[in-house]
């Protein structure tokens, strides 16, 4: 067990998917008090009652994820599919931020971690309504980031691809000659990222270790994102 975050109290959203349980198991063996989430922040004042319940927060983990619509023609995409993205990815990021950011301003000390995607730097067929939202979360991080940098707070995103992850790259995908083969050609490093190495890059942001990184989105894809 670390004490790189010893005392700090997270709140880590969407706890039970995504990039959530690594985050937690991982944040918790470095002494931090963790405050998982699991509820829909679409909801109207869900976001501000999640900030107010927990209190104070030294470090938001924005883990943020929705259906891609892969494979969906942009001719074919319905509003609905397009507005889905936005409204579980970006609208709650904003609602989070505005509600946390007047304590920490307060502090002068917070950090906001966003675990966001490379397809917002890299364009990706099919896949319109997911890439919009992850590079409305990326200028948003990049925007609020630089404007809050000289209170010491730091807000940064995470834009990864080719992470392990149940959902996209299934055992039996894995196992799949033509996915490797395709692996070994689309990533330079040939391999998929770890989650624990994903959560331990979330961990250098949201601790003390890192405070000259302001409004950045930091590519973690093996190479496939510059």
């Amino acid at each position: 067990m670390g004490n790189r975050l010893k005392g700090k109290r997270v709140v880590v959203t969407q706890a039970e998917s995504f990039m959530g349980p690594e985050t937690v198991s991982l944040f918790e063996e470095e002494g931090a008090f963790v405050f998982p989430d699991n509820r829909d922040l679409r909801e109207r004042g869900a976001c501000e009652a999640l900030i107010k319940e927990t209190g104070d927060v030294d470090v938001l983990i924005g883990n943020f994820a929705s259906p891609s619509f892969s494979g969906i023609q942009v001719t074919d995409l319905s509003d609905e599919q397009l507005e889905l993205p936005f409204e579980v990815m970006v609208y709650p990021l904003h609602r989070l931020t505005r509600a946390v950011l007047p304590q920490m301003i307060k502090r002068k000390r917070g950090k906001i971690v966003v675990y966001g995607s490379a397809s917002a730097k890299r364009g990706m067929k099919t896949l319109a309504a997911y890439s919009a939202a992850r590079a409305a979360q990326l200028g948003y991080v990049q925007s609020v980031g630089v404007e809050v940098a000289a209170q010491n707070i730091q807000i940064n995103l995470i834009a990864q691809n080719y992470v392990e992850s149940e959902d996209y790259y299934p055992e039996d995908l894995l196992k799949k000659e033509s996915f490797v083969q395709s692996l070994k050609r689309q990533v330079p490093a040939g391999r998929l990222g770890t989650k624990r190495e994903d959560a331990l890059f979330a961990l250098f942001l949201a601790s003390e270790e890192s405070g000259f990184f302001a409004g950045q989105g930091i590519p973690f894809s093996g190479g496939w994102a510059q």
